[in-house]
């Protein structure tokens, strides 16, 4: 009988415990979730303890708990104290996280404008003199409106220094922009008959429904073979894919966070008008000095 007793107040102690400090404003909490549906449920039990004990017939302890009780009853009161101290650090673990605001990602890492990059040629065409003490690289996507914007000052900068400063155009298509890649080959199989810059030029002056049309018209305003403009766009296309993935490849490695992406001699610049490029390719010939 004191066993029966004894499993029917460790329920009702139990169902105390864990009711300690949990609010129903923190039942968003999967943990206290849990331990308020214990609670109901321990509660409940708790309940039919009473209403078992007020209906029992049986003498209750009329003549003191025997020894053997005691000694469970105090490993319980102790284990219970143990059991209330870990369901308090819970609960203000819990408030202090839910207290707090959740906290940003953290943002990228500020530009680096000082390290300087290995940019090799490779299969981009080089436009200007080939030997020129500086070289300006831009990375672009030619469904960009931003590298359509800011390819012209660029160009301008390379005139404004004949034989002094040429550039590379390398190419780092947009997964959002479905019309880059193809306009891309465009330009290389432009290229191959020599005509690479004004293909890309034209391109970026019109960077709107690029397609089939739109190449063949460019083609034949910049006094292409038309023919043979699109039987290189057809005919080398796992050329042009893998220049494509060279030229993305290498923008990752050297930085390229979006485009258009400009490197004066290996060290990226934010110039972007004409007063800038001059700027910055005056300081980059007075460095090569």
């Amino acid at each position: 009988m004191e066993n029966k007793y004894f499993t029917l107040i460790v329920t009702g102690i139990l169902a105390v415990v864990i009711s300690v400090g949990i609010v129903s404003k923190q039942a968003k909490d999967p943990m206290l979730r849990q331990l308020l549906k214990q609670q109901a449920d321990i509660l409940g039990a708790q309940q039919r303890v009473e209403k078992h004990l007020t209906a029992s017939q049986q003498p209750s302890f009329e003549i003191g708990p025997s020894a053997q009780f005691m000694q469970k009853y105090q490993t319980l009161e102790q284990r219970v104290a143990a059991l209330e101290a870990q369901l308090r650090t819970v609960q203000a673990t819990v408030q202090q996280a839910q207290a707090q605001p959740p906290q940003p990602p953290p943002g990228p890492p500020p530009e680096d404008f000082t390290t300087v990059y290995t940019i090799p040629v490779t299969h981009t065409p080089v436009i200007g003199q080939k030997n020129a003490p500086v070289t300006l690289v831009e990375f672009i996507d030619f469904q960009c409106p931003f590298c359509s914007r800011f390819h012209a000052p660029m160009v301008e900068a390379v005139k404004a220094d004949p034989g002094k400063v040429n550039y590379m155009i390398k190419n780092y298509p947009l997964s959002f922009h479905p019309q880059a890649k193809p306009a891309a080959k465009a330009a290389l199989a432009a290229g191959e008959q020599g005509k690479y810059a004004e293909m890309a030029t034209a391109l970026l002056e019109n960077n709107q429904n690029r397609g089939e049309e739109l190449f063949k018209k460019l083609a034949k305003d910049i006094g292409l073979n038309v023919d043979k403009v699109w039987k290189d766009y057809q005919g080398k296309d796992a050329q042009w894919e893998k220049y494509l993935q060279d030229d993305i490849d290498l923008g990752n490695q050297v930085g390229v966070r979006g485009t258009p992406t400009f490197y004066i001699n290996g060290r990226k610049t934010n110039a972007r008008d004409a007063a800038g490029w001059k700027a910055a390719v005056d300081q980059a010939l007075k460095e090569k000095k």
